[in-house]
């Protein structure tokens, strides 16, 4: 009970990431679900204890950081199609990068809870794992190519990118603990996982996972130190080798897939020529609308007018226990086109602002450690892992999905490590209830 109580504040945070862990009912929308709820529900909470406790929630820096999206959103939500549309645009933008983001970074106060949280990251995607293998292998998943085995974990069919998301960023996470100068068993159980995690990333047949995981991965490496980086690379790519090379682990559709990065402009399949004309549409809207863009929730009104007929009527989708539908093509698949289309120049450079300001904030501190010597490294390697994870990511993709949450507890998770001084510090007392009035003076998180 002491051990629980320990980590009473971030039980909340634990709750959001279980609930992805159960199955969304077939045919779903793929929109928002019970993990958004409970993170209303967490900033709640959140809110509760700053009241109740009388403390300053954030410093002047965490502030300006976390709270310079606003700016652009505010400004897109006004000039959206209809209110109502602008209010659930600025509700699911808020949400994402300012309120749960702020909620985490508050909930968070040492380096047991952050690890706590990376550890449920990677759980969560060993389960999603588990369950998108067993698809392929029994020809249950989602179609792909005309074949029930596409891994979608508990997501379904109308949410393919969402387990790829979650196997990738508890890879990420683990990664990050293995790489860090804690205890010799963490390590090792970060890196078993790592490598467990391979395949069920493999079997999502998501490029842009892929390509975001290869870079964050690399990024963490060397960030880590280039001894350490050396000795994991060739870990990692022997078991690779083994895996894919060795056992034909994926057959020929996985080899095809895994190909066809390199060839995604002299020959697309039509996934990539709808990303390609989705993505002129988009430039095509800023440039009609270049400082707020087309307002919030306005890029499927515009796309038509702007797009070619080149552009598919929808993705089908099937598979994971749902009937075949036409699922519409409602974004860019961009995240910073998405931004730029219905946002303008303004809600980019706020957003994409922050954004960049988290990282450096985030490399800093982790830089600061590895030369003190400091304890946190791992911490520090999970955090820019899921940031720079999530950076790459958005080039591929946009936010959308129950997965969505998860992003928002990334950019909390970074934020806390770059923006507060309690991952440099010790918890005060075993049961995490002391308070340091320096560090609350500077604004540091909730103890």
């Amino acid at each position: 009970m002491t051990r629980v109580g320990a980590h009473a504040p971030v039980l909340p945070l634990l709750a959001v990431v279980v609930l992805l862990a159960l199955p969304l009912g077939p045919g779903g929308e793929g929109g928002a679900g019970p993990a958004d709820a409970v993170s209303a529900l967490v900033v709640l909470y959140c809110a509760v204890r700053l009241v109740r406790d009388r403390r300053r929630p954030l410093s002047r820096t965490a502030a300006v950081v976390l709270g310079l999206p606003v700016l652009g959103v505010a400004v897109a939500a006004m000039g959206a199609v209809s209110p109502g549309e602008g209010l659930t645009g600025l509700g699911r933008y808020v949400q994402v990068f300012v309120l749960v983001p702020a909620a985490v970074l508050l909930l968070v106060r040492d380096r047991a809870d952050f690890r706590l949280l990376a550890w449920s990251f990677v759980g969560l995607a060993v389960w999603q794992g588990a369950v998108g293998v067993h698809q392929y292998a029994t020809g249950t998943g989602a179609s792909y190519q005309g074949r029930p085995v596409r891994a979608v974990g508990t997501f379904g069919a109308q949410d393919v990118m969402g387990m790829a998301t979650v196997v990738s960023l508890g890879l990420v996470c683990a990664v990050g603990l293995a790489l860090g100068a804690g205890p010799v068993r963490q390590r090792i159980i970060g890196l078993a996982c790592a490598l467990v995690l391979l395949p069920p990333l493999a079997l999502s047949f998501s490029r842009g996972a892929w390509i975001a995981t290869a870079v964050t991965v690399t990024a963490q490496l060397l960030l880590s130190g280039l001894r350490r980086a050396l000795a994991a690379g060739a870990v990692v790519a022997a078991v690779s080798v083994i895996v894919v090379g060795g056992f034909g682990f994926g057959t020929a559709m996985l080899q095809e897939r895994i190909s066809s990065i390199t060839r995604v402009a002299d020959a697309p399949d039509q996934s990539v020529t709808d990303r390609y004309t989705m993505w002129a549409a988009a430039t095509g809207m800023w440039g009609e609308h270049p400082v707020t863009g087309v307002g919030l929730k306005g890029f499927p009104e515009h796309r038509d007018s702007h797009a070619s007929l080149a552009l598919s009527a929808g993705s089908d989708t099937e598979g994971a226990g749902a009937a075949f539908r036409k699922q519409p093509l409602l974004s860019p698949h961009n995240m910073y086109l998405l931004i730029l289309s219905e946002q303008g120049l303004l809600g980019l450079l706020a957003l994409a602002g922050s954004w960049l300001a988290l990282l450096l904030c985030a490399v800093r501190t982790l830089w600061r450690t590895r030369r003190s010597g400091a304890p946190g490294l791992d911490c520090g390697l999970v955090a820019c892992g899921l940031l720079v994870w999530q950076l790459t990511d958005f080039a591929y993709a946009d936010i959308g999905g129950p997965s969505t949450v998860l992003t928002a507890m990334c950019f909390g998770l970074a934020a806390w490590w770059g923006l507060t001084t309690a991952n440099t510090r010790p918890r005060p007392d075993a049961t995490g209830t002391g308070s340091d009035p320096r560090a609350l003076a500077k604004g540091a998180p909730l103890r």
